[in-house]
């Protein structure tokens, strides 16, 4: 009797290679779809999967079969409706599957096909064809930096490195290996010898011949050499790459007294998104999380997106410590540096001028992309028309957009990341 083991990572009948490719052949539904999902997703549902209806008729496979053949005259009884050529028109009412539609006693249809896909996939399709724009300059340029960690033993190695212990163990082992037979005849060897001087202490002959062997043993067991070349056995030590991140982003957040909830709600959803695309396509990716009201702070993950601090607004206190935090810790030479800030364009009216000023003469000359999105469905204010010119100065590296609703911030996001082409 045999066994068969199914030792594939995806069970329960699935097959990896056919679902990629039902993947491909259904992108389009796939990332419709996707699209969708993220427009009226919350905040902390952004990471699971999605359900996916495609319609029947788009599943359809092409058959190829043999007809009959030949020219054929076929009579039909009973057709008073229909003449040659007229369409017939679709059964109203069913076929969609959705429950839709009136209760009717004609018609009928096929419901819709709808699987499952899973976190992996939908941030796949969600993600599908962004980038961090001109990454390559000085990511190219940067190498990693190495840490020397244990390894355990090697055969080989610096005679500094030695390991004591490893090495007498080792050479005894040998020694008990290669000498062991001669130390079992030289014990028996002994023995006999006490029993003949014992019993037949006259019997000088075979005495003389054990003595004789004896001898010969002690002489074979000490050419066994202390300690060999073969026993030397040092610590090894290897260099365990550390990455060295090369890129960094700021992320800009008001958190004013004039954001309504729903603009900060619409904000962090806009943060979320960026985060997630950050820690799931680039490894080597460092992020600063800054708030801002009246004064601007550094915080982390848990704080940026969830605490209820408000104030004043004064935008230009977020830049000044941006600059701060570049100057300090990033090195223009050695990162790429983007950020990104959304506000409801509400600002001190002083303040905005001074903020158009930090960025064309502080930041943007070091920075590989900066994006400012406007959350708020009135009109500009200041500070967006003074970006605007900070636009027409860095037209390559500085982008803005509005968002209106909660529906915009996936277009939206990616207009800002959209990969380009090279020219």
């Amino acid at each position: 009797m045999s066994y068969v083991i199914d030792r594939r990572l995806n069970g329960k009948n699935k097959s990896t290679v056919n679902r990629q490719r039902f993947l491909r052949r259904y992108r389009d539904h796939i990332k419709k779809a996707v699209e969708e999902a993220v427009s009226r997703r919350s905040i902390t549902d952004m990471e699971h999967g999605e359900q996916i209806s495609i319609p029947g008729r788009d599943i359809d496979e092409p058959v190829l079969h043999h007809g009959r053949g030949g020219r054929q005259t076929i009579v039909h009884p009973g057709n008073k409706e229909f003449t040659t050529g007229e369409r017939i028109p679709r059964p109203q009412g069913g076929g969609g599957g959705r429950g839709s539609g009136k209760a009717s006693n004609s018609g009928e249809g096929m419901d819709e096909f709808v699987f499952q896909i899973t976190q992996e996939e939908f941030l796949d399709f969600m993600f599908e064809d962004l980038e961090l724009p001109n990454l390559v300059k000085r990511h190219l340029t940067g190498s990693d930096t190495f840490k020397t960690v244990r390894a355990g033993i090697s055969n080989e190695g610096n005679p500094s490195r030695i390991n004591i212990i490893r090495t007498l163990r080792s050479a005894h082992a040998r020694r008990i290996a290669l000498s062991g037979s001669s130390r079992a005849k030289l014990r028996v060897a002994r023995e006999e010898l006490a029993r003949l001087k014992c019993e037949e202490p006259d019997n000088f002959g075979d005495i003389q011949e054990l003595e004789a062997e004896i001898l010969k043993l002690r002489a074979r067991i000490e050419r066994v050499p202390f300690l060999d070349t073969f026993d030397l056995k040092y610590n090894l030590l290897v260099k365990q790459p550390n990455p060295s991140s090369k890129a960094v982003m700021f992320c800009l957040m008001d958190v004013s007294g004039s954001m309504t909830q729903a603009t900060k709600d619409i904000a962090k959803r806009f943060f979320i998104l960026l985060y997630l695309f950050l820690k799931r396509n680039y490894d080597k990716i460092e992020v600063v999380f800054i708030r801002h009201h009246t004064s601007a702070r550094e915080v982390d993950e848990e704080e940026f997106f969830y605490s209820r601090e408000t104030g004043g607004t004064i935008v230009s206190s977020a830049l000044k410590l941006m600059q701060e935090i570049m100057a300090e810790r990033y090195p223009v030479n050695e990162w790429n540096i983007y950020a990104a800030q959304a506000s409801d364009g509400d600002n001190w009216n002083d303040d905005s001028p001074i903020c158009r000023d930090i960025l064309i003469k502080q930041i943007m000359p070091f920075v590989q992309y900066y994006t400012y999105v406007e959350i708020t469905p009135r009109e500009h204010q200041a500070l967006w028309f003074e970006y605007e010119q900070v636009c027409d100065t860095f037209a390559d590296t500085f982008a803005q957009q509005q968002i209106v609703s909660p529906g915009d911030i996936y277009p939206v996001f990616r207009e800002l990341f959209q990969r380009r082409l090279v020219t």
